[in-house]
């Protein structure tokens, strides 16, 4: 736990990290002011209040921004039908599909992901549909991953592949909370390529399982979650549900870095 009134290093940090970032921009955050180097991206948000997961199942349509109680993140409208037995539903996809989150120079192809389409709860207590884009070889794990954490009923606010997402939102939004793998971009502090850009790293819930170093907190406003105490739903700690789905097929957690803590992050590399 860190406690509330400690003031972060403005200083470089030297940590290599996946916590997102562009190219020449970084977002930087103390426990008491908010700098983000660029021009906000402007989102619309509503209110969304937690509730016990009822029998009710939904799916989602990726075309709605909006919010949970704790801050803005990107969701999905919802309608009723029925759930499928099985979790997944794997696609393939192209350059065009991925969009911004698919550079030339990524250490993959297209040809080397695929998408596979998830359910889960959500903070809303209802079952939403979304999608995640993943390393081809990691596709059926990821898909036991999401079905372990929907039997569950562990909330996740949204699934949407970052090339749906407005271009750079992961910076601009303070209260960003969007789970997703794919995203061709160097570590944060590296020239190195981050295992998102290989699809073999997802970031689960960053608002409630921050990225932290001496000098970054990432989302700008998950200052409240650096109490790993408070027991929240949507928070990941150790030996947990979503800790267990992941080691289960092999991907490990930020949560267990010693120099940095990366609560939100999963690899299969363990970086």
């Amino acid at each position: 736990m860190v406690a509330a009134g400690i003031i972060f290093a403005f200083s470089a940090c030297s940590s290599v990290s996946d916590a997102p970032t562009t190219s020449g921009e970084t977002t930087t955050t103390s426990l008491t002011s908010t700098t983000t180097e660029r021009a906000p991206t402007t989102t619309s948000t509503t209110t969304v209040p937690t509730t016990t997961p009822p029998s009710t199942t939904t799916t989602t349509d990726p075309t709605t921004t909006s919010s949970s109680g704790e801050g803005t993140t990107p969701t999905q409208g919802t309608t009723p039908t029925t759930v499928p037995e099985r979790n997944e539903n794997m696609e393939d996809v192209d350059a065009a599909a991925l969009a911004h989150s698919y550079t030339a120079d990524c250490p993959v192809r297209p040809e080397d992901v695929v998408l596979v389409r998830v359910r889960h709860w959500g903070f809303d207590g209802q079952v939403h549909n979304g999608a995640i884009v993943v390393a081809r070889a990691q596709g059926e794990a990821v898909a036991d991953i999401f079905d372990r954490l929907f039997t569950a009923r562990y909330p996740i606010q949204s699934v949407i592949p970052i090339g749906d997402l407005p271009v750079g939102i992961e910076d601009s939004d303070p209260n960003y909370n969007n789970t997703s793998a794919l995203h061709c971009r160097r570590a944060t502090g590296s020239t190195r390529w981050s295992e998102h850009a290989k699809g073999l790293a997802i970031d689960i819930n960053p608002l409630q399982n921050p990225f932290i170093t001496p000098n970054i907190l990432w989302p700008a406003n998950s200052e409240r979650y650096l109490d790993r105490t408070l027991g929240e739903p949507g928070m990941i700690v150790d030996d947990d549900v979503v800790v267990r789905a992941f080691a289960a097929n092999g991907w490990l957690w930020g949560g267990y870095w010693s120099s940095i803590k990366d609560y939100q992050h999963f690899s299969v590399s363990g970086r």
